[in-house]
């Protein structure tokens, strides 16, 4: 189910009352609910896929559960690793088996070894990438003796299945959401009104925003041996903000969608490109998977703590293992490396903590070093997206290669360039809007607050109506796939 459809547009309220209207005299039914809730938000998509999210669930409740129990190391060793291999075989079945199978055959084919493949046809299920992080974070913890083993089983399924984050995210720790589910919920207006606030918001993010520039991005990239350079460079520029504004605007609607519940979700996008330097980017972008694997991965291969060659080894493994980990293709592995290569100077100077801070903080306008370093930033990361979406490394090649030439230097040439523009104008009011409201948990969080009523609510019709009136065509979230 899309948060954008009309299915979610009368599935939130129905589960809205009922939650808060006919279960909410007892915890256990409130779960209870989450949990019928979240398996029809998922069954909707295709209801076969439900067993593996309910095989998860139990095998990892179990793991838990024994545990508590086992006090012997090695044990308990096995038990981790039961665990670990059962939920990463699901993943790297349904996510990597075709990838690994066609390089396998492609390698001996160079030595002129011909295999006849046996390509299965694996569709990939909804969100498995992220609730497979989410149990897993479960497990490891219990293990580590940092979280307490639930003894509730419809808690658990709740924490494993909570429908607003369940498919694209933030990838919740046990320690931080689990806890959440024990507790009575009351209604809160103060928070479930800002819920809608950052649900909207979300919804211009997606609808406004990155529907229409992909649009414009697809065109460019699945036509880019027709376009000149000046047209690629703004191929890629759309495809920026395209991917910003699909998979920040879902986690704004995942975490408003959970205020209105009662639930608190942490925060997965910090305005990321107003970022002066790369370190600072990856602590801005998708912090609820930069910090999974710094604290799961980064962490136990020693981090930063050792010798130069160690500090190389574990940021290329922690980005190479971040790129793999949104696609069986090798220009997400490419992807994940260029972005090594951009973090190592700033960790082996040990720059990679200055930017800990708001740019520009309780200032208008950045000063010229802050703009400088922030278009640098903002410049490579734009670079490094055509990685990202290109369909293969030969692709993102020859894409480049035409941006770094002479047709640079013309006017941009594709279809529909009127409406081209106006995405533009829009993609500008939203970046000033953005930075406007970057010391906010999202960009309208306290825009309008201090206004009278009636001013206040014409903002919001105002979003609304842009979001009925220019809206893009339907397109589906990106981190969907992944």
């Amino acid at each position: 189910m899309l948060f954008n459809s009309i299915d979610f547009a009368v599935f939130l309220p129905v589960i809205f009352l009922l939650y808060w209207f006919v279960a909410n005299k007892n915890l256990k039914s409130q779960n209870l609910l989450i949990v019928l809730a979240s398996y029809l938000f998922y069954g909707w998509w295709d209801w076969k896929f439900l067993s593996l999210i309910v095989f998860s669930t139990i095998v990892d409740y179990s793991i838990g559960y024994l545990l508590k129990k086992e006090e012997n190391i090695k044990k308990r060793k096995i038990l981790l690793w039961i665990s670990i291999l059962v939920n990463l075989s699901f993943l790297g079945f349904f996510k990597y088996y075709n990838f690994f199978l066609d390089n396998f055959i492609a390698g001996f084919s160079l030595f002129g070894q011909e295999i006849s493949p046996n390509t299965l046809n694996i569709i990939l299920p909804v969100g498995i990438s992220f609730y497979t992080f989410q149990t897993l974070s479960y497990t490891i913890d219990v293990y580590k003796r940092n979280l307490e083993p639930t003894k509730d089983f419809i808690a658990f399924s709740a924490f494993v299945s909570f429908f607003p984050q369940l498919v694209a995210g933030p990838i919740e720790r046990a320690t931080h959401l689990l806890p959440q589910f024990y507790k009575k919920r009351n209604f809160d207006y103060a928070l479930a009104v800002d819920g809608l606030r950052q649900i909207l918001w979300g919804l211009f993010k997606k609808i406004v925003i990155a529907d229409n520039c992909a649009e414009y991005a697809n065109q460019i990239f699945n036509n880019s041996a027709d376009m000149n350079g000046s047209s690629l460079v703004l191929g890629a520029v759309f495809f920026t903000f395209q991917i910003y504004g699909d998979f920040s605007g879902y986690s704004d609607i995942a975490i408003g969608t959970s205020r209105l519940f009662g639930f608190d979700l942490m925060k997965n996008f910090a305005f990321p490109y107003f970022s002066r330097d790369i370190a600072e980017f990856w602590r801005r972008w998708h912090i609820s998977l930069s910090t999974w694997f710094r604290d799961y991965l980064y962490i136990p291969l020693g981090g930063s703590r050792g010798g130069t060659w160690m500090k190389v080894r574990n940021t290329f493994i922690i980005f190479i293992v971040s790129g793999f980990w949104h696609g069986a293709n090798w220009t997400f592995i490419v992807w994940g490396a260029l972005n090594a290569i951009y973090f190592l100077p700033l960790l082996l100077t040990k720059n990679n903590r200055n930017n800990l801070d708001t740019i520009a903080q309780g200032k208008i306008i950045p000063n010229i070093r802050e703009f400088y370093t922030m278009l640098l930033t903002f410049s490579m990361t734009v670079f490094a997206w055509i990685f990202f979406r290109a369909n293969s490394i030969g692709h993102a090649l020859s894409y480049i290669s035409e941006i770094f030439s002479l047709s640079l230097f013309s006017l941009p040439k594709f279809e529909s360039m009127s409406g081209a523009l106006l995405t533009l104008s829009f993609v500008g009011l939203f970046t000033l809007i953005e930075w406007l409201g970057r010391d906010g948990n999202y960009a309208i969080e306290h825009l309008g607050l201090s206004w009278k009523t009636p001013l206040r609510y014409s903002l919001y019709y105002s979003i609304i109506v842009v979001i009925f009136w220019f809206g893009g065509k339907e397109q589906q979230f990106i981190y969907f796939q992944f």
